[in-house]
């Protein structure tokens, strides 16, 4: 492989891409360019705005040298960490793999020790925010081929209840399961701990892939307790965005699946470590993706290279998705569309997708202020979203 040339950086762009997306382009003095995605739902203004401090330290720095700018961008501001942070932080990592692999003419994951897999399992979301229609929704997914889904389990929950308001979910699990589909339930951190423990217990006999969230990561000791309690996987990890938030719950036995999101976990540097951490500790890999085609692409590097990935969520149809789908800002759209279930490792160079920069930068020029919704319980207090 011939030398790599020096490419300085000369531009960082972002753009916010309906509907609550945020893209990332860095190009090089000499007109090379990655792209990357450093989207955080809701925040997407916050994290534009981090990206004035990206741009003083790495205008002008080798585009080449990932890890340097990975380092400097983390520990070199004196305050590091978080979820805004990190996810731009995000966006520029998959930005210089991307552009990287199509300087030397390979795809990122080979310049990461090459390919274990040919392609990696996906699954896809039902039911929307607050579930409903199971039966059919996951037929649908059945004829795209799909053969494992994600639904939320529930919609808001009080602190305290009886075992009865569970009825339903294990209704809309059984309905799932009828269409032959593999089912994910995500509590989404909207059950209580006083909840949680018997809702995961209730659902142990359905043979869940996993459950998702049964508590909120600000809680290890209590996701530990429920990990204790049931048989049923445990998956987490959206809301984690570093090797060192992930610690406490490999070493506490809290978790079995981690879903570190690549656009708020560090990218594809830090997910790398954060998976092989995880493999230490016999645990798998779900990356949380319900976001664009850059992000999944970002993803399918890490199922490529990393041996503990087991299954990729992707948003395809996604309930979010409103006024535009993922596969509408790309030009190849094949690269990131599932067969028989599966999501095939992208052969392109850099991140394996080529993005309709002109769609983009038109539709950016409106941009997006997407915000989740506020819930609240019968009595009028905050609910968990």
């Amino acid at each position: 492989m011939m030398a790599l040339p020096e490419l300085k950086i000369g531009r960082i762009e972002t753009f916010l891409v309906p509907p609550r997306w945020l893209f990332v382009r860095v190009e090089t003095v000499d007109g090379a360019h990655g792209w990357g995605e450093a989207s955080l739902e809701g925040h997407a203004e916050a994290v534009n705005g981090a990206f004035e401090a990206i741009r003083d330290r790495f205008l002008g720095h080798d585009a080449r040298r990932i890890e340097d700018i990975w380092q400097i961008a983390y520990r070199g501001g004196f305050y590091r960490g978080g979820a805004v942070l990190m996810s731009a932080l995000s966006g520029l990592d998959q930005a210089l793999w991307d552009l990287k692999g199509k300087a030397l003419g390979v795809p990122a994951w080979e310049l990461m020790g090459g390919r274990v897999r040919d392609r990696i399992r996906a699954y896809a979301w039902i039911g929307g925010d607050k579930p409903h229609e199971i039966d059919s929704a996951a037929a649908a997914r059945k004829a795209q081929g799909f053969s494992a889904v994600k639904m939320n389990a529930t919609a808001e929950l009080d602190w305290i209840g009886t075992p009865r308001l569970f009825d339903e979910v294990i209704r809309r699990v059984e309905a799932a399961q009828a269409q032959g589909m593999d089912v994910g339930l995500d509590f989404h951190g909207r059950v209580h701990r006083p909840m949680a423990k018997q809702l995961a217990k209730v659902l142990e006999p359905l043979g869940l892939l996993f459950i998702e969230e049964p508590l909120l990561s600000e809680n290890p000791e209590g996701l530990a307790e429920i990990a204790g309690l049931v048989s049923t996987p445990i998956a987490l990890g959206e809301r984690l965005y570093s090797r060192w938030d992930f610690k406490q719950f490999f070493e506490r036995g809290a978790v079995d699946i981690i879903q570190p999101d690549l656009s708020h976990a560090g990218g594809i540097s830090e997910c790398r470590r954060i998976a092989a951490m995880a493999e230490a500790y016999d645990v798998a890999v779900a990356p949380h993706c319900p976001l664009g085609p850059l992000a999944l692409a970002a993803c399918l590097q890490l199922a490529a290279n990393a041996p503990n990935v087991a299954i990729q969520e992707m948003s395809l149809g996604i309930h979010y998705n409103v006024g535009h789908d993922l596969l509408e800002f790309i030009t190849d759209p094949e690269v990131l569309t599932p067969v028989d279930g599966f999501l095939p490792i992208p052969q392109k160079p850099g991140l394996g997708v080529t993005i309709d920069e002109d769609k983009v930068r038109a539709v950016a020029k409106e941009g997006h202020r997407w915000r989740n919704p506020i819930w609240r319980h019968a009595d009028g207090s905050f609910a968990e979203w």
